[in-house]
């Protein structure tokens, strides 16, 4: 039974970025301003334009690996210190979004110190 935990836990923590990235860039593409609205909602908060790829990319590209179980580790890694990022950086003035925001880090640290999952392409590779 903890095979099939280990795996909802991680489908549920990888769908937190995948849902949310796949909104916002259904908001970009929607809007012929979008991405300059997703730009300028950053310089907000003191972030320049070259964070809205990495932000996006991080996003799809980490949360994509972790639905897989592929690269576990390292894409719990990435995506528990972009939570702590946003946290700080977007939701600082926002505290039970923050700590949710951080508690999110919190799972991702521990699934990067317990990577193997069940039906993980990581576990295909033994």
């Amino acid at each position: 039974m903890n095979k099939f935990f280990s795996l909802i836990g991680r489908l549920l923590l990888a769908q937190i970025y995948l849902v949310s990235i796949i909104i916002q860039l259904m908001l970009i593409f929607k809007n012929p301003d979008g991405y300059s609205a997703y730009q300028d909602f950053l310089a907000q908060h003191g972030l320049g334009t070259v964070f809205a790829p990495i932000m996006i990319l991080v996003q799809l590209v980490a949360g994509s690996l972790l639905f897989l179980g592929f690269k576990t580790r390292g894409a719990a890694i990435a995506l528990a210190i972009y939570s702590v990022f946003v946290a700080v950086i977007l939701k600082l003035n926002e505290p039970i979004v923050f700590m949710q925001y951080m508690a999110i880090a919190g799972g991702m640290i521990i699934l990067a110190v317990n990577p193997k999952t069940a039906f993980s392409l990581d576990n295909l590779k033994k």
